[in-house]
């Protein structure tokens, strides 16, 4: 069932365009160009500690990702 559902939110991830980096799951977080588990793991782990993200510029503080990584997850990504 639990495969089910993150399938689900990944095709509907996929199909929309835009994931909430705010509240996206590992899985969700992965369907993003660029993103593995790795990254993944790291924009979680700074959102729990920053208590999330007020912009998706703020992509650019998370280990691994740069500004090159970041102009591409621009338009896939939102905080709200």
């Amino acid at each position: 069932m639990v495969k089910i559902i993150t399938a689900l939110f990944l095709f509907f991830s996929l199909a929309f365009g835009v994931v909430n980096i705010n509240k996206a799951n590992s899985a969700q977080l992965q369907s993003l160009s660029g993103i593995g588990p790795t990254k993944a793991q790291e924009i979680m782990k700074y959102r729990k500690a920053h208590g999330g993200f007020k912009t998706a510029d703020e992509l650019v503080n998370v280990k691994g990702i740069g500004p090159k990584t970041l102009q591409k997850l621009k338009s896939q990504v939102s905080v709200r």
